[in-house]
């Protein structure tokens, strides 16, 4: 009853906060953490205590799967050296800054280590809630770093609790060798299930089955990585970018929007369910606070939560210099922004559940039987630190980005109107074979042919066409989804605009649907032999579409 109770409780916080962000213009993370805080001031909730496995195994996967899986390929390719080394180089940092001030406070080296772990991965679900203003390739950094750090401390976090829990030796040796294990083993996995289940969508042909297998993927691929001991956020991520990559070829448009207004609802619900749990935690956390003096743990969390902070400006205004300093290629040196451009990277520094869960997962006592010093201190802290940078962070990030005054991104307006241009030739190109082939009067073909110049989406008049005229503009819409894919893998436009473009037609797929399904049946027009032969058909010209346009472009 107290489990229907919390998800109750935490729905309707969700509902309210969201309702009053926007009424009122207010941070949504920070009405939930007060909404969380408040409700776990109250009764029924103030000795519940959030299970790290269900932020690990349940909320980790999902959302890092969607935020995989809505992220340019393109873009995380041009800044891999960026994103590798804020993942990897900028979490060691951080957990080593973080692990000097509590070490001056007093704390011992391994539990220090420990709370340096927990504190050193940015919060995806943080950074995606307040950093939608950036540029796409700032907001790329952004988010794919907060995607691939929680590897990197989640392996350091499980050394360091083996050095506190087992009183092992730490070796730097052997933590490099752990890096590399899960970093190659994560990606190896995620490879290969995503290439599985590629397989197994080309063989599924209900669009809920699709949307079945697509809300299981990322638990596919984490469960084995985790069964051999290797990065399961990797295995994930490396899942959700290649199927992003074969996606447009094997799932259809109806399972394609069906799926995405799923993950739309569950992505907001679950992040916003882990702010509410956070706040929930709080005074639990203070509670638990035995091990030290109230006071003395606030000004450890401050001095942690300036170490935290300070280390990311540290990285963002020296380390980039360094490295433009070395790398003076033509092609780096027109991708490089100036120090006010700067600044919202390194102001983008959310902490959030990732990091309580892991704090939580820190043993309560030594494998000897002895208590772990500091543990409830270190969720303390954890709590402490999440909750300065969503308040001091998170609401002026909005500023911060406004200040920086980012140009406009023409290059993705002109991506935009190149994949229209494009996909109106492709069809136009087109055209006149696949009406002969399905029998329309020159009278519809010309008026197609007026409307596709006008708007890609279609024609106005669509509802009163035949059914021969319904089945043209079917097969004209697989061309242009050959075109776009072909358009994408060529490199001449980003992830970013071909799902914006492949948002337009599969509405269009989803309105030419529901015309046929409504079609009077007639004899020789409606049967499901009928049905299937124009699939068929429409399948066989989307291939000789895509041959022609190959010729097109080799001529």
């Amino acid at each position: 009853m107290e489990s229907l109770e919390l998800i109750v409780a935490v729905a309707a916080a969700v509902l309210v906060a969201g309702w009053l962000a926007r009424r009122a213009g207010l941070s949504e993370p920070l009405l939930l953490l007060g909404a969380g805080c408040l409700m776990g001031l109250t009764a029924p909730f103030d000795d519940i205590t959030l299970a790290p496995e269900v932020v690990l195994l349940l909320f980790l996967p999902a959302l890092l799967y969607w935020e995989a899986l809505t992220s340019s390929v393109r873009e995380i390719r041009h800044n891999l050296r960026s994103i590798a080394l804020q993942s990897t180089v900028l979490v060691l940092v951080t957990a080593l800054a973080v692990a000097v001030v509590a070490h001056a406070f007093g704390y011992l080296w391994p539990i220090a280590l420990v709370l340096g772990a927990v504190l050193a991965p940015t919060d995806a679900a943080a950074v995606a809630a307040v950093a939608r203003a950036m540029p796409r390739r700032i907001l790329t950094v952004l988010r794919t770093e907060s995607l691939l750090n929680d590897g990197t401390a989640l392996v350091l976090l499980a050394v360091t609790i083996e050095v506190v829990s087992e009183d092992a030796p730490f070796s730097w040796a052997g933590t490099s060798l752990r890096f590399v294990e899960s970093y190659a083993g994560g990606i190896a996995i995620g490879v290969a299930v995503a290439l599985l289940l590629k397989w197994v969508r080309r063989r599924l042909n209900d669009p809920l089955l699709h949307s079945v297998l697509s809300v299981a993927t990322p638990f596919f691929a984490f469960l084995p990585a985790e069964l051999v001991h290797v990065s399961g956020v990797l295995a994930v991520v490396t899942c959700g970018l290649v199927s992003s990559r074969y996606g447009p070829r094997v799932i259809s448009p109806d399972a394609r929007v069906q799926a995405t207004a799923f993950w739309e609802v569950t992505s907001h619900l679950l992040n916003s369910a882990l702010f509410v749990l956070v706040g929930v935690q709080m005074p639990a956390a203070v509670r638990a606070l035995t091990s030290t003096d109230l006071l003395q743990a606030v000004a450890v969390a401050t001095a942690v939560s300036a170490a935290v902070i300070g280390s990311r400006f540290l990285w963002f205004y020296t380390v980039p210099y360094a490295v433009r300093f070395v790398d003076r290629r033509p092609v780096q040196k027109g991708r490089r922004i100036g120090a006010a451009q700067r600044l919202p990277l390194a102001w983008a520094g959310m902490r959030g559940a990732i990091s309580l869960a892991a704090a939580l997962t820190v043993p309560a006592v030594t494998a000897d039987g002895r208590p772990v010093a500091h543990r409830d201190a270190v969720v303390f802290i954890t709590v402490v630190v999440i909750v300065i940078t969503l308040t001091v962070l998170g609401p002026t990030l909005p500023a911060v980005v406004r200040r920086a005054r980012f140009a406009a991104d023409e290059e993705q307006a002109a991506e935009s109107v190149l994949a229209h241009q494009h996909l109106s030739a492709a069809a136009l190109r087109e055209l006149p074979a696949l009406a002969r082939r399905y029998a329309v009067d020159p009278s519809t073909v010309a008026h197609l042919e007026r409307d596709i110049s006008d708007r890609v989406a279609g024609s106005a008049d669509a509802a009163r066409r035949s059914r021969g005229t319904h089945q043209l503009e079917t097969a004209l819409l697989r061309v242009k989804r050959q075109a776009l894919t072909e358009l994408r893998d060529a490199g001449r436009i980003d992830d970013i605009v071909l799902r914006s473009v492949q948002d337009v037609l599969d509405a269009e797929d989803m309105r030419l649907s529901l015309k046929a399904s409504r079609m009077p049946t007639t004899a020789g027009t409606a049967t499901p032999d009928r049905d299937r032969r124009d699939r068929e058909g429409s399948v066989r010209t989307g291939q000789a579409a895509d041959r022609g346009l190959r010729e097109g472009d080799a001529r």
